[in-house]
């Protein structure tokens, strides 16, 4: 397998594409890990068989469907670029398949449990992020990249980049507003005490940018606190879902959550119709 090609693919998928880093990063794996079964097989000489067999020995090593899809989907993506680019006389995966995946809804969280969560004795940054992604919906990446630039507290909105480089419009709830004015001063106490610099919003402790494993850790540790397991991703599904619930039109939850198609919105009408369905029997047995 030619290394190069696979970087002028990345490339092509970054430049392009406007790929997210952990995407590119996401294809990178897949693809190395397919090649790595093909061994020294030239890239024109793999053949649709050999495809099958790799795509068996995943589902032999017990990798769960959703993370087939995507590999699939990585060889998919590789082989038509490559065919396009005439890298190779044929597509092996042009006919190649995806599997139906059973769509598994999202877990969320209730009003209560989200009040719980803002009542625990949060600091100032734990406050913007909390608020952030259950508050706008915003994804994690989306959150630790913002910059001073990217809101408005006059005007009550933010701005964001999502999947695909595709910029976004998420109004500012008076609660949010009044978290990021709260942790203002701090951030700028954090700067002048390193001496260091950045037009990012989110800075912890020591003055650096607050990563996504930070967050993923403070989300959890709450969660416990809950005795409920949950990541920064079901806030914004509570975010979403929450909004449908209280009768938002599902093409605003689809801009605000920053979803090409409307079909992914869609799955939280479905969270909504199980959520009352519990309500429902819980009080008439």
């Amino acid at each position: 397998m030619d290394i190069q090609v696979l970087s002028e693919y990345l490339e092509f998928l970054d430049i392009e594409k406007g790929l997210a880093e952990n995407t590119l990063e996401a294809y990178r794996r897949d693809l190395n890990d397919f090649f790595n079964f093909c061994g020294n097989i030239e890239l024109d000489c793999i053949q649709r068989t050999k495809i099958n067999s790799y795509i068996r020995s995943l589902h032999e090593k017990h990798y769960s469907p959703t993370s087939i899809m995507r590999k699939i989907a990585s060889l998919r993506g590789f082989f038509k670029w490559s065919n396009t680019n005439g890298i190779i006389k044929s597509n092996p995966a042009l006919t190649l398949e995806q599997p139906k995946v059973p769509q598994k809804l999202p877990k969320v969280m209730t009003i209560e449990e989200v009040n719980n969560l803002l009542n625990q004795n949060l600091t100032k940054l734990q406050r913007v992020i909390v608020e952030l992604l259950y508050g706008c919906g915003l994804r994690v990446s989306e959150l630790v990249n913002l910059k001073l630039t990217d809101y408005n507290l006059n005007g009550k909105y933010l701005q964001c980049t999502g999947k695909g480089s595709k910029d976004r419009i998420v109004p500012l709830g008076k609660k949010a507003v009044k978290a990021i004015k709260d942790f203002l001063p701090e951030r700028d106490y954090y700067l002048q005490k390193y001496n260091l610099q950045t037009k990012l919003l989110l800075i912890n402790e020591h003055g650096k940018k607050v990563t996504r494993q930070e967050v993923y850790t403070f989300i959890h540790e709450s969660g416990k606190k809950l005795h409920k397991a949950i990541s920064p991703h079901t806030l914004r599904h509570t975010f979403a879902t929450h909004l449908i619930e209280n009768g938002a039109d599902l093409r605003v939850v689809q801009e605000l959550l920053g979803h090409s198609s409307v079909s992914t919105t869609q799955l939280y009408t479905h969270i909504s119709k199980k959520r009352l369905k519990e309500v429902y029997f819980a009080i008439n047995g």
